[in-house]
């Protein structure tokens, strides 16, 4: 089962679910939300979205796939690209956090490690651009497929609760503590670039 992670683009959004791809519930505040859902815009305006903070802050998202069929995601960006966490009761994100938002693993593919896998990715990107924590807000009541991550998963994948609420608590994955393998991830990536830039040898023709 080949399984591979590559980051989200507007040229692979359209393998993210429809549902998620039409929903701009962190996108947007809830104004503009409810706006662009009158207006029948909203896949529209996750594109632009999408669009304006690959090009002011870079990657936001992960897509995986596994045999090439995409079974999961997860989407994370700065909280000053993120204004629905402004209406949330346990807001704000800390200054030095970068917010995860939202992700989903296909049913039949859950409880395989890929989640895990999809925080373990966000944290090594985020560790290479000098960031120190993930946060997000959880649902301690989650009971199906949603917006916002059940609080039960955040805790499994490693992280602590900063700020408790009774639906909606703050959680906090801290890079240095939760990344042990923090080492191994750098000399992972000094062989990755050594064999990258190696110049590669002249064959006779």
């Amino acid at each position: 089962m080949g399984r591979r992670l590559v980051p989200l683009t507007l040229d692979n959004l359209q393998d993210l679910p429809r549902r998620c791809r039409t929903c701009v519930f962190w996108e947007l505040d809830p104004v503009s939300g409810e706006a662009a859902a009158k207006a029948g815009t909203p896949e529209l305006e996750k594109e632009a979205w999408i669009s304006a903070v690959l090009l002011e802050w870079g990657s936001c998202g992960r897509v995986v796939y596994v045999d090439d069929a995409p079974v999961g995601f997860v989407l994370y960006a700065p909280p000053a690209y993120v204004p629905r966490s402004l209406a949330f009761p346990t807001s704000p994100v800390s200054p030095d956090a970068v917010q995860m938002m939202t992700g989903w693993i296909q049913p039949g593919y859950q409880r395989q490690g890929l989640g895990r896998v999809l925080v373990q990715t966000v944290a090594k990107d985020l560790l290479r651009r000098g960031f120190r924590a993930i946060e997000a807000f959880g649902d301690a009541r989650w009971d199906g497929p949603a917006c916002v991550l059940p609080a039960e998963y955040l805790l499994a994948v490693g992280f602590k609760t900063v700020r408790p609420h009774p639906v909606h608590p703050r959680l906090r994955l801290e890079l240095r503590s939760t990344l042990s393998w923090k080492e191994d991830v750098e000399l992972a990536l000094d062989r990755l670039l050594g064999a990258v830039q190696k110049e590669p040898a002249l064959r006779p023709l």
